[in-house]
């Protein structure tokens, strides 16, 4: 194609940090037979919206064969990367052949495409894309008013800011509406996570229909909501290995994962709020879950640095939020935000779950109960305590010595339940100040980290990350500490077979894996969120197939 050149001299942008790369879809069928028709000055869909795939080969029979199969998967519609293009084409021909509705675009680098030609080339290879009528053809804002409308073909009139989201969204947004268009998309960089809600509610309120997404990590949760607040379409990756955009994720994980045909303005949302976020299988969990009972809620993911904390909150309200899960690390840190708790987020000085009332923010924390059911049966089975009178006494745990490892949120909630339930609890961290001050408030015993093998407790629990993938081959104790009989519990849960649980079965002690605490504070968040039972057993295994799967694949491409 003119202007193409070879990828090694211009880069396309590329997010590795895609999500849901070991996510089960849930297997659903896309809506057919998406159509826009024209109605005022507002583009609707007959169906819903669409997902666009964008793709771009450096073959045109490349791009036509990755199209079909497209197609016969059910996608409605695909942008034509043609600047990836590094081959002259017959561009009429080409189109003439597309196995289905297109958007056409050729993206200069400032643009994060590939275009290296002079601007008048682009131009006039635009103007005879044009003349070929594809459904749609995506013009930069500052090239829109120079090429004219022409037959059938609808025009996307675009602006991309990989830097920013600007502040001037709206005059920007005023201007592109003079270019004539029939879609405007912005498409800008998230800075931080309130330049989601101003451009969902910019697209919520304009009169032309727009697609507005923020790029990035950060952006993630734009990409989705876009429905709910009224865009006429989405983009997306054609594979997790193919995005063509920061933070695009795969048309797949859009349709399957996050179900994102059947969502609509009245879809509640829902989320987990920490910084990182890619890792969490909250979203896989609680989505299974949705959709196993047919409700109308979506789970997203929402990555918020620390210092965008306090105004995410108050901004999740404007977003159609009604439940935050809290997880690293800002458990202890969201407490500040709340207008009312409950008992144990009192007690342990963290909260992992956020409701949302009109404007109250209620806090819970599932932690702690989650931790403490799974700590009774590890010693029922054990047998040194008894089922039926364990669970009735007011100290069940008395008698029992319990060292934890870590003082954060999760060992906050772990070290409060035991206390409360009679065990004499030793608190050890590699903060040594912070397992001091939790000491203190618990009124317990605190020793340095490097003295953490010097007890003889009747459980040992990790409440630190230490294992956690991928740094799998790391335990937070030596074998040798283990001993028979002894409960053992790991608050990671990918892998759910760490090395400590691994050392620990080996030593003949009983184990309680992280995926046990994980899925019971997530049903019990489930319960709060929607008032209804969840399916226990579907969230169990949707995330046990999910850890071994990833576990699994990434030892097969180390090896």
């Amino acid at each position: 194609m003119p202007g193409a050149h070879s990828p090694h001299d211009t880069q396309v942008y590329n997010d590795n940090q895609s999500f849901g790369d070991s996510f089960p879809g849930f297997g659903r069928p896309t809506p057919k037979n998406f159509v826009i028709k024209g109605e005022g000055s507002k583009l609707k869909p007959e169906y819903g919206t669409m997902i666009c795939v964008s793709i771009g080969y450096p073959k045109a029979k490349e791009l036509l064969a990755k199209h079909r199969r497209l197609v016969k998967a059910g996608v409605e519609l695909v942008e034509w990367r043609l600047d990836c293009l590094e081959e002259s084409i017959d561009c009429s021909a080409l189109i003439a052949k597309r196995p289905g509705p297109i958007v056409v675009t050729a993206r200069r680098p400032i643009d994060g495409g590939r275009f290296s030609g002079a601007e008048s080339e682009r131009l006039a290879w635009l103007k005879d894309a044009i003349s070929a009528e594809p459904e749609y053809v995506d013009l930069e804002d500052e090239i829109a008013g120079s090429i004219t409308r022409s037959g059938s073909t609808k025009r996307i009139v675009s602006h991309h800011d990989f830097e920013k989201t600007p502040e001037n969204l709206l005059e920007m947004h005023e201007q592109m509406a003079e270019l004539d268009p029939d879609i405007i998309k912005l498409a800008t960089l998230a800075i931080s996570p309130h330049d989601n809600l101003r451009m969902l509610q910019l697209v919520k309120t304009s009169e032309v229909p727009t697609v507005g997404l923020c790029m990035g990590e950060i952006g993630v949760p734009s990409r989705i909501l876009g429905k709910k607040f009224g865009s006429p379409l989405t983009y997306a990756a054609a594979s997790t290995e193919e995005p063509l955009g920061p933070g695009q994720i795969s048309w797949e994980q859009m349709r399957d994962f996050y179900r994102y045909p059947e969502l609509n303005a009245d879809t509640e949302v829902f989320g987990v709020i920490g910084d990182p976020i890619q890792h969490s299988y909250s979203p896989l969990v609680h989505n299974t879950a949705f959709a196993e009972l047919k409700m109308n809620r979506i789970y997203l993911p929402f990555r918020i640095p620390a210092e965008d904390l306090a105004e995410f909150i108050d901004d999740a309200i404007d977003l159609g939020i009604k439940g935050l899960s809290v997880t690293i690390p800002h458990k202890e840190r969201v407490v500040d935000k709340l207008t009312k708790m409950g008992e144990l987020v009192q007690g342990t000085d963290a909260a992992n779950t956020i409701l949302y009332d009109g404007t109250r923010r209620l806090g819970y924390n599932t932690d702690v109960e989650a931790a403490m059911e799974s700590l009774h049966e590890g010693w029922e089975e054990t047998g040194s305590s008894k089922s039926s009178k364990s669970k009735k006494k007011a100290k069940p745990f008395d008698g029992k010595t319990v060292l934890i490892l870590g003082a954060g949120g999760a060992a906050k909630a772990i070290a409060y339940g035991v206390h409360e339930r009679g065990a004499e609890v030793i608190l050890t961290s590699r903060t040594e100040e912070r397992a001091a001050k939790l000491a203190e408030r618990l009124e317990c015993k605190s020793i340095p980290w490097e003295d953490r093998e010097t007890s003889e407790p009747d459980a040992v629990i990790n409440c630190t990350p230490l294992g956690m993938f991928p740094k799998v081959e790391v335990s937070p104790v030596s074998k040798n500490f283990l001993k028979p009989n002894m409960i053992v519990f790991d608050t990671v849960y990918h892998p759910e077979e760490t090395l400590f649980i691994r050392s620990a079965r080996a030593r003949g002690c009983q184990v309680v894996t992280g995926i046990e605490m994980f899925v019971r504070q997530a049903a019990a968040q489930f319960k709060l969120f929607t008032e209804e039972d969840p399916p226990v057993e579907i969230m169990r295994k949707v995330l046990r197939e999910a850890v071994e799967t990833q576990v699994v694949s990434s030892s097969t491409s180390s090896a």
